[in-house]
């Protein structure tokens, strides 16, 4: 029985992780077609208050399938590894966004840029790496069998097109909660549309998984005929309430209803395919490692959900309400303190490295070969290969880009991109 506690721990964390995540990646694609700098800036700083938070959870379900199902993970990493690697840098590059966005003056339309279609990429590719699982991947004795584009397929494709319309619902049902004025009006006109989007997606994938999934999925067996129908009934009843809420008060029932309907799609998706978990034949009993791996990871990841509940939740709580942009700072004391806030509310300067767009281009081709080479290095330093490098490239590499950043930070601060004396007080 400690297997399939293995894997309700994993699809527990899966879960938390496609709502969590899923709506800031979906308010990440709002962005790109959001032509107000206002709004684009409010959504970077709504979402700077929780991104690390959500992605915890995809850490969590990481530790769990090693652990627990290490035949699942034998199987799909090395089945879905182009995709999976695509969508860790874009998470990578996205949060590098986020945080720059965050603390540069005004809006920095190169980082918004980066953060929406990161967001983007890694949404494709979360779709992919589902479709892909799905629709089977080459496998004997939990061992990996395929070729490299196995998991590109129909199927997948679909399954991605359907996860950026899923996020974006989220997204939606999440600013419509959090916002007010104009970004608020927005979301509650894009609800409906996306509720009509995801519900079509829905039909298309459920019906296309008979024919994409290659095991047979036993619909007559009654247990699990009910479970399926009771699921997308509750998927169904969420979505006409978020039907319903979207551009109404009380403004947290969207979000809500959409929480509902996405964990009520991921129980119909179980029951459907329970208990194979990697088509056409890879079970969780056959995925499941040793009874004392299954023991010591349900100790110690479930000892590290409720931390990682408690963490999410008190940062709902300090951020709870609506946001609104700080008040410009500015001290009534007298005229030199007058003359120090009109100076600081002069634009500020372009910082360096906001060069001609040749320049600028070359430095994110740059930083993007950089971001291929760590993934390449981390592959062959983890791996146990060490052709490439060794300890000491590792070491070298690893000063290299620490003092890069430090002269970068120092330029940022020398051209008054980050206020340092206001934030040491």
């Amino acid at each position: 029985m400690l297997e399939y506690a293995s894997y309700a721990l994993v699809l527990l964390a899966l879960g938390a992780y496609v709502l969590l995540d899923g709506y800031d990646l979906g308010i990440g694609i709002l962005s790109l077609f959001d032509r107000s700098d206002q709004r684009r800036k409010e959504y970077n700083e709504l979402i700077a208050t929780a991104w690390d938070a959500n992605e915890s959870w995809i850490i969590l379900a990481g530790v769990a399938l090693w652990a627990g199902l290490p035949g699942v993970y034998a199987t799909v990493l090395p089945g879905v590894y182009l995709p999976l690697i695509v969508m860790l840098l874009a998470l990578v590059l996205r949060g590098t966004a986020i945080e720059l966005q965050s603390a540069a003056p005004g809006y920095r339309r190169g980082w918004g840029l980066v953060f929406g279609i990161s967001s983007l990429v890694a949404t494709v590719c979360q779709g992919l790496v589902v479709g892909g699982v799905l629709s089977g991947l080459p496998h004997r004795g939990g061992v990996f069998t395929g070729g490299t584009w196995d998991w590109l397929t129909p199927y997948s494709v679909l399954c991605a097109l359907g996860m950026v319309a899923v996020h974006l619902l989220a997204g939606a049902a999440w600013l419509q909660d959090k916002t007010t004025g104009t970004a608020h009006e927005r979301a509650g006109r894009l609800g409906r549309p996306l509720i009509l989007t995801v519900a079509a997606a829905g039909l298309v994938l459920g019906f296309g998984l008979r024919l994409a999934d290659p095991q047979h999925l036993r619909f007559d067996e009654p247990l699990r005929a009910t479970l399926f129908g009771l699921a997308v009934a509750v998927a169904v009843v969420c979505a006409a309430i978020a039907w319903y809420g979207f551009g109404r008060r009380p403004d947290w029932r969207p979000f809500a209803a959409v929480a509902g309907t996405e964990a009520a799609g991921l129980l119909a998706l179980v029951a459907a395919t329970a208990p194979v978990i990697v088509p056409p034949d890879l079970t969780v009993h056959a995925a499941a490692g040793p009874h004392g791996s299954q023991l010591f990871l349900l100790i110690g990841v479930g000892g590290c959900i409720p931390v990682v509940l408690a963490y999410n939740i008190y940062a709902w709580w300090v951020f709870r309400g609506k946001f609104a942009q700080p008040p410009a700072h500015t001290d009534a004391a007298g005229p030199s303190d007058t003359g120090a806030a009109a100076e600081r509310s002069v634009p500020a300067a372009p910082a360096a490295g906001d060069g001609p767009w040749a320049a600028v281009a070359a430095r994110r081709v740059l930083l993007t070969l950089l971001a291929v080479a760590v993934a390449a290095v981390s592959q062959d330093v983890f791996g146990g290969v060490r052709v490439w490098i060794g300890p000491v490239g590792v070491a070298l590499f690893a000063m290299t880009a620490l003092a890069g950043w430090i002269r970068s930070d120092r330029r940022s601060a020398a051209g008054g991109e980050f206020d340092l004396r206001a934030a040491d007080k």
